[in-house]
C-alpha cells in the first residue's frame, strides 16, 4: 500500500547523517509517509560530505555502495531537468540547485539543516517551504505515529539496540523530534552510549 504521494526534497546535509538518513528513507518505504526526491548534485554533495567532512570519514567504496543502494531502492527519487531553473531562483547561490530541483519535482518542502540558505522570500514565489529535519519528523510523527514507531523499532532491531537508545542517538541531531516522541510514548531517554 502506497500511503502518501507528497514529494519532499532531502538536502545533502540530511542525507549525510547516517542515522537520520536511515530513518527518513525507512519512512519513505511502503506504506510511505512522503516521497523522497534528490538530484545527482545533491547525491554528489552527500558523498563529498561522507568522505571529507564526517568523522570518521567514509571510505569511497562504502560511500559508493550507499549511493548505489539509494539509486536502486528509490529509482524514482532522482530529479532531472532542473538545471535551467537555477537562474530563476533567488536563494543562496550554493543551494540554488536544491531549490531548482524542488521546483522541478513539484515538492512543497525542502528538508535541510541550512535554513538560512532558503529564505522565505526566495521560496514563497514557488510555493515551497524549508523545514528543519527535526521539525519535519515531528510532522510525520503527527501524521502517523504508528508508522514512525515501527520504523524506529526496525532500526533498533537491525542495530541490536533498544528503541529508546536509537531515539536518544537521533536526539543528538534532531532533539525536538526525540523529545516529542519520548514525551508522546512516555519514554525516559537514556544517555547516548559510549562510542
Amino acid at each position: 500500500m502506497q500511503r502518501a504521494d507528497f514529494p519532499v526534497v532531502l538536502d545533502a546535509c540530511v542525507l549525510a547523517h547516517y542515522g537520520l538518513c536511515d530513518l527518513f528513507l525507512r519512512l519513505a518505504e511502503t506504506p510511505r509517509l512522503y516521497v523522497p526526491r534528490w538530484s545527482r548534485q545533491i547525491l554528489d554533495e552527500t558523498q563529498r560530505a561522507q568522505q571529507e567532512r564526517l568523522k570518521p570519514p567514509w571510505p569511497k567504496d562504502r560511500s559508493d555502495r550507499w549511493r548505489s543502494a539509494l539509486e536502486t531502492n528509490f529509482p524514482d527519487a532522482l530529479v532531472t531537468g532542473h538545471e535551467p531553473l537555477e537562474t530563476s531562483v533567488a536563494n543562496d547561490p550554493g543551494d540554488r540547485h536544491v531549490l531548482a530541483a524542488a521546483v522541478r519535482a513539484r515538492a512543497e518542502i525542502i528538508v535541510t539543516f541550512n535554513l538560512r540558505h532558503f529564505p522565505r522570500a526566495a521560496l514563497e514565489p514557488w510555493g515551497i517551504a524549508a523545514s528543519h529535519p527535526g521539525d519535519y519528523l515531528v510532522t510525520l510523527y503527527e501524521i502517523d505515529p504508528g508508522i514512525v514507531m515501527r520504523r524506529l523499532t526496525d532500526i533498533a532491531r537491525h542495530r541490536n539496540r533498544p528503541p529508546e537508545q536509537v531515539l536518544a542517538r537521533l536526539g543528538k541531531t534532531v532533539p525536538a523530534f526525540a523529545e516529542h516522541v519520548a514525551q508522546a510514548v512516555g519514554w525516559e531517554l537514556p544517555g547516548p552510549p559510549a562510542p
